[in-house]
């Protein structure tokens, strides 16, 4: 009995074998008699020829429909010079057969099996396990399988242990929120999913298994964009006796093995770094592209005295006003570009976008073009020239407001310019650093600190100090990963010793009660001998996104959900039955739309 070979597998050295190939007919061509097919599965695929002279086998081929799924019985055969398909692998031969076996039949598939499949997307998600057939989608889940493996393989190096995290959590709500589990056994009790394996692995180090790692499912609650799922994979890792050098380095050890295996690309480590706050005063934002330059000047010192309101305002109770330098842009910008870079901005908040065309640096304020020239001082206009070294050609863009809205704004506005403009090469591939975050960040809605990572990240020791009197000013010892002007990863050093946990916990505003309830036997553990420790994690799904050029993480996973976290193919979630919300002890509540008072 021959040994069945996957259809992209075959090649010359196969010639004059008999072979055996199932899989599923995407193509039957009828060339004088002869009949073509070409049958794929997950490996490629290969061309089947019946000829007239068995005529049995050539009607059944003559009748094979696209995928129908069939077991052809052949011998491997050149293909004619003439006709050989240099496009893919298996283009030299063909498999000339002896018998088909029909293994089933299909119906009419609701779109193309094909990668130029226009169907929408909603209809792809309804019909997925039609859409993975496509080449590009086969490939795209093939890919995801290397690159964890070659991620297993090299924590595996490094002496890490897959170790297995519970699911059925306790809740505790600080982030998103949780998707909840009623139990059956304790009613009116609740599991939650967990939004990451964080607590966990922590006690892992505090039990001394000193290296651990998970290819982690997590779970979020929350609203929904294109890069985010309700459900997602993280490649999790935590080990003790370390410092953020110590882990930056196994990650940048974990991201190349992981590149190698997905793109054939060995990067160079080690990879840049800079600070939070160099970061935020050159870019704008904490994931900085680094491909290309149109870094921001901070001038609110300079428009402190000037009579132009919308700079001296911010710039006097404690905005942010900035510039960035377009070189050139004053030519390849039209004013139409320019009014929809100003609706851009207002997205972030932006009122307006205050610009200046630097026609002449050397006769100002003539050689200047801009509503805003004649609200400026000569000085000061040549105070900011220099400061921002404009030359002739130049366009500076203007950002005056709070802090978050300037830096929101001009941040990606610049994203937007260096795409637009083309200043990058958008093969090449930068990974950088941010490292020393704030600790904590305001939250002017329910006016108190929140930690800008999670309450377990370990302030700099130098700044412990400052906790109960200037919080604010208290950096983290947290590391994001950026990779072309998107985070992919994240972690921190994490609080070893439990009264600097329940520090932070009480400048968090979490009483004592508080803290025991939500994470007493964490508090309790770091009592009894907690080594020092730190992580990371990965999006596992953002990264093969990446990877593959994909618009959508949806486009990497299995069966993902929609953006309403919804799976049509599966239609959940879906009702349950009376019978489970009774043995639940859950009672339903009518519609609103049908209470009354």
């Amino acid at each position: 009995m021959s040994v069945r070979t996957y259809c992209g597998d075959f090649r010359s050295t196969h010639l004059g074998q008999q072979v055996k190939l199932s899989g599923w007919v995407e193509t039957n061509r009828d060339h004088g008699g002869v009949i073509f097919l070409d049958v794929r599965d997950r490996s490629g695929l290969v061309q089947v020829v019946a000829h007239p002279d068995t005529a049995e086998i050539h009607a059944l081929a003559h009748s094979m429909r696209q995928q129908d799924v069939i077991e052809v019985h052949g011998e491997v055969i050149a293909r004619d010079a003439a006709v050989v398909n240099k496009k893919i692998p298996t283009g030299e031969i063909e498999i000339k057969v002896s018998n088909i076996v029909v293994l089933n039949r299909a119906e009419t598939p609701p779109f193309s099996i094909d990668d130029q499949c226009n169907a929408g997307e909603q209809t792809r998600l309804e019909y997925r396990y039609l859409d993975l057939r496509r080449p590009v989608m086969q490939r795209n889940l093939m890919l995801r399988h290397k690159v964890t493996h070659a991620a297993r393989n090299f924590l595996d190096t490094l002496h890490f242990m897959d170790v297995e995290t519970p699911i059925l959590n306790k809740s505790t709500p600080e982030g998103a929120r949780d998707y909840l589990v009623p139990s059956r056994v304790y009613p009116g009790s609740f599991y939650a999913l967990p939004q990451s394996p964080q607590l966990f692995k922590q006690l892992l180090m505090v039990a001394g298994f000193d290296r651990y790692y998970q290819v982690a499912r997590c779970f979020r609650d929350e609203d929904l964009r294109a890069d985010r799922q309700p459900e997602f994979t993280q490649i999790d890792l935590e080990m003790s006796f370390v410092d953020q050098d110590d882990v930056m380095l196994a990650a940048e050890g974990l991201i190349c093995a992981m590149f190698e295996a997905g793109m054939n690309e060995k990067l160079q480590p080690p990879f840049a770094r800079m600070t939070y706050a160099f970061a935020m005063d050159k870019y704008g934002l904490d994931r900085p592209d680094v491909r290309f330059g149109l870094e921001h000047v901070d001038i609110t010192d300079l428009m402190k005295d000037v009579d132009f309101k919308v700079f001296s305002g911010p710039a006097n109770n404690g905005g942010l006003v900035k510039v960035m330098r377009v070189p050139g842009g004053a030519d390849k910008l039209s004013r139409k570009q320019i009014d929809n870079y100003t609706k851009f901005v207002s997205i972030y908040g932006a009122r307006g976008l205050a610009y200046i065309k630097v026609n002449d640096i050397n006769d100002i304020p003539n050689g200047l073009q801009s509503p805003i020239v004649k609200n400026l001082s000569e000085d000061v206009l040549k105070a900011l020239m220099q400061r921002c070294e404009a030359e002739n050609g130049d366009l500076l863009f203007f950002g005056a407001d709070s802090k978050e809205v300037v830096n929101n704004a001009l941040g990606y506005l610049r994203v937007e310019l260096g795409k637009d403009l083309g200043l990058y090469d958008i093969k090449e591939n930068s990974f950088v650093w941010v490292v020393d975050f704030p600790m904590f960040e305001w939250d002017a809605d329910n006016k108190r600190l929140q930690a800008l990572h999670h309450p377990f990240t370990s302030p700099y020791m130098e700044d412990l100090d400052k906790l109960e009197t200037a919080p604010l000013e208290m950096r983290s010892q947290a590391y994001d990963l950026v990779w072309n002007g998107t985070e992919i990863g994240g972690g921190s050093i994490r609080i070893h010793d439990s009264a600097v946990q329940s520090r932070v916990l009480n400048a968090l505003g979490i009483s004592e009660q508080e803290a025991n309830d939500k994470f007493g036997f964490l508090l309790k553990a770091l009592q009894y001998g907690a080594p020092p420790h730190g992580g990371l994690a990965f999006g596992l799904d953002r990264v093969l996104s990446l990877m593959v050029g994909a618009e959508s993480i949806r486009d990497v996973i299995a069966f993902p959900k929609t953006q309403k976290a919804a799976d049509p193919m599966a239609e959940s979630p879906s009702e349950v039955s009376d019978a489970q919300w009774l043995e639940l002890g859950l009672r339903k509540r009518r519609n609103l739309t049908e209470q009354t008072d």
